[in-house]
Formats: C-alpha cells, sequence, structure tokens
C-alpha cells in the first residue's frame, strides 16, 4: 500500500511561524512534524509516499529529499496553484493506485501515535469507497463531523465524532474528477449517502495542530512522556 501525506496548505492559522517556515517542517518537542509521519508510516509498512506541497513547497523537499534516509521512496507533487483536497489527491493518484488498489492518506497537520498498519491490513468490500478514522471531538470541534454507526459513516446523526484527517481511499472515489482545484469532503458525503464509507474510532491520541498553542501543548505533551509510542 501507498500513501499520500497533504502537505500544501499555507498554514494561514500558525502566522507568524509559517511565514518563513512551511507548517509541515514546524518542529514539534524538537522534530519537524513530517518527520513523525514519515517514520510511522515506515515502521508500519508503508514505504512509497507521496507529498504534495505548494507554500515554501522547496523547503520540504529539501528537507525529506527522496526519503531513502528512512527507508522511504518519496514521490512529490508540487502544485502551483492550491487545488484544494480533492484536487491535490487526484493530481497526485497515478503515483498512489496503479490497478485501483486503495491507498492511505494523512493530513500532514494532524499529530497522533494512530497504528497505521492497523490500516494495511483492512479489507476493503467491493463497493466501499473509504474507510474513515474518527475520534473524539476537539474543543474546536464540539459537533464532531460525521456519526459512526454499526460500522458505517453517516452524514447526520446526533453522536458525531471528529474525522482524523486519516483514511483509506480508492481511487473510484475520484471516478467523474477533472484535473483542477476541488475539495474532498463532497465526495465523501456523497460516497455516505450510497452507504460505501466505513469507519473505526480511535480512542489514543490525535491533535489538529491548527494553532501556536496547540503546537506548543503537543511538543509539552510529549517532552513529558504523555503520548505513548512516539
Amino acid at each position: 500500500m501507498r500513501a499520500m501525506i497533504l502537505a500544501a496548505g499555507l498554514g494561514t492559522r500558525m502566522r507568524p511561524l509559517t511565514l518563513t517556515t512551511p507548517k509541515p517542517l514546524l518542529p514539534v518537542a524538537g522534530k519537524p512534524l513530517i518527520e513523525y509521519h514519515i517514520e510511522r508510516l515506515v515502521a508500519a509498512g508503508v514505504t512509497e509516499i507521496v507529498i504534495n506541497h505548494a507554500w515554501l513547497g522547496e523547503q520540504l523537499e529539501a528537507f525529506v529529499g527522496d526519503g531513502r534516509r528512512w527507508g522511504a521512496k518519496v514521490h512529490w507533487s508540487p502544485e502551483s496553484e492550491l487545488l484544494e483536497t480533492g484536487g491535490g489527491i487526484f493530481r497526485a493518484l497515478p503515483c498512489l493506485s496503479d490497478m485501483g488498489e486503495p491507498f492511505l492518506l494523512v493530513n500532514g497537520d494532524v499529530f497522533t501515535n494512530y497504528p497505521f498498519a492497523s490500516l494495511l491490513s483492512h479489507s476493503f468490500g467491493s463497493d466501499d469507497l473509504a474507510h474513515l478514522v474518527m475520534t473524539e471531538n476537539p474543543a474546536h470541534n464540539p459537533a464532531g463531523d460525521f456519526q459512526l454507526r454499526q460500522g458505517r459513516i453517516v452524514e447526520q446523526g446526533d453522536e458525531k465524532t471528529t474525522f482524523s484527517g486519516i483514511s483509506l481511499l480508492s481511487p473510484q472515489l475520484f471516478k467523474g474528477c477533472q484535473l483542477g482545484k476541488f475539495p474532498l469532503a463532497p465526495l465523501l458525503r456523497g460516497a455516505m449517502q450510497s452507504h460505501r464509507v466505513t469507519g473505526e474510532f480511535f480512542s489514543g491520541y490525535w491533535r489538529d495542530i491548527g494553532t501556536p498553542e496547540r503546537l506548543q501543548d503537543v511538543s509539552e505533551d510529549i517532552n513529558k512522556g504523555r503520548v505513548d509510542g512516539i
């Protein structure tokens, strides 16, 4: 299985830190955020990784290179204009799937000890288009995103949880799409309406690093030994 790390955001909420440094290179307990993702993907057995970038992307390429120092093979998908999540993934599809097999997707601005290896053994149903990892609702998203109901993700419900930004996606989710800028969420919602999205709940450590304060909190948690498996 191959994986994609989404790293093309502007990091607007992280300013002024991201005025000169792309968000995935911001240090978390002294190590660039993206390095944690690469290390954990490789440890899980994923060695082919696609990374997209836009804002200050040359810094990302200079740091990560071809990925060989982590035992990975990194492919780059630079975006001259921001393509949003869906457009960025669609542009990178030729590097993510040869024979229609699903691929792992992780947002570059989350921090987690989720065991990626468990996704490698996940069995897609013949009609399934996506498998989402859900987690507890953080203070900045108290209403949640979707509801996990008997192993399936539905858009509406009274007990919504938060999409972690970690998923398995089938290339078929993007059938009919065209190159250009478009979001991922409408594709997922369409697949949910046809009952083609499965999910699981993760109760371990997960944080959306969207502000300097959250970045500092995660660094403190790591330094004080509050995060297992890192």
